[in-house]
């Protein structure tokens, strides 16, 4: 099919160079040979007028013009996959649908747990794909590359809906046997205090930018990329970890450390689901999401978000 006499099978193969920079490695995701992805290029670069792609060094980098065409093709391509792929209905009995869904691990300690026990209850051939929320996880969202995508409503795209899943609020965590651990927690403590924080490779934490917000500047002595490390990170110093409450929850029971309320004033997290603009009809997303809000409501109840709770009777024979 050509469209203003482009074959319009190109674009495939257009998105495919422009993602991968390299003939080879487009070739194999779109299952062609090499020759035959190299004659796509020479079609495409004969159409555009531009050579696409240069080769620089051992690399092929993308001219300016490509760099133009990226985003609007992958957006003709997702569009068109979520018309053809979207099944007219869901079964959960008997779907073996892989979701992929990119998160942080916090949302895979607290929350999908439960979303692993409704789902697997209810839709036993279903399939996750658990991905980290790596630099700029809305383009995976928007690119076609994940399903869902959990993050703080602060830092979601505005080009696509979302809705609310749960809150979360931040607490201090410390070294049981720190100075810091006995007495009040006050500001000035706190302030003078060397901290742990996460760094996320795309910018900072929500908790770090409602502090900058607020005018608070932490003397951060030890920075990770894993929001459950931090509470190991603190034991044995006398710094703090500021923290979601439940991740905090979660580790006490099991490391040397004191949870305490924090002594400055920040917002809670409201964490969302958020999907592409063309797929809200997706019959197996609007199933996913409804157990993604059910397993928050019943986090909640647990009221630790420490996962599903055994039942009375496997309690009474595990404690016995």
């Amino acid at each position: 099919m050509r469209f203003n006499k482009l074959d319009l099978n190109l674009l495939v193969a257009l998105d495919a160079l422009l993602t991968e920079q390299s003939i080879s490695r487009a070739a194999e995701k779109t299952h062609l040979s090499q020759s035959a992805m190299s004659n796509a290029l020479a079609r495409l670069r004969d159409y555009f007028k531009d050579e696409l792609l240069v080769q620089v060094g051992r690399k092929m980098e993308p001219t300016s013009r490509a760099e133009s065409l990226k985003d609007p093709v992958r957006d003709i391509l997702v569009r068109i996959e979520a018309s053809v792929d979207t099944q007219p209905q869901f079964v959960p009995a008997r779907s073996t649908r892989l979701f992929r869904l990119l998160i942080s691990d916090f949302t895979l300690m607290v929350l999908m747990p439960y979303v692993q026990r409704l789902a697997y209850k209810r839709a036993p051939g279903v399939q996750f794909d658990l991905r980290p929320q790596a630099a700029q996880p809305q383009r995976a969202l928007e690119r076609g590359e994940a399903d869902l995508l959990i993050i703080p409503r602060d830092f979601c795209s505005t080009s696509h809906p979302s809705e609310k899943l749960f809150e979360e609020r931040y607490c201090c965590v410390l070294w049981s046997e720190s100075h810091l651990a006995s007495g009040e927690m006050t500001r000035e403590r706190y302030m003078a205090a060397g901290h742990v924080v996460v760094q996320p490779s795309d910018g900072m934490a929500l908790s770090d930018w409602f502090m900058q917000q607020s005018g608070v500047t932490r003397q951060v002595e030890t920075s990770t990329f894993s929001f459950l490390s931090q509470a190991h990170l603190v034991v044995g110093t006398h710094r703090i970890a500021t923290m979601h409450a439940r991740l905090a929850k979660l580790a006490a029971p099991f490391l040397p450390v004191t949870v305490r309320d924090l002594p400055v004033p920040i917002p809670k997290m409201e964490q969302v689901v958020q999907w592409h603009q063309y797929r809200t009809a997706d019959p197996g997303l609007v199933w996913l999401r409804a157990i993604l809000k059910e397993a928050a409501v019943e986090m909640d109840r647990n009221g630790d978000g420490t996962g599903p709770r055994p039942s009375p009777a496997v309690a009474s024979v595990t404690s016995s």
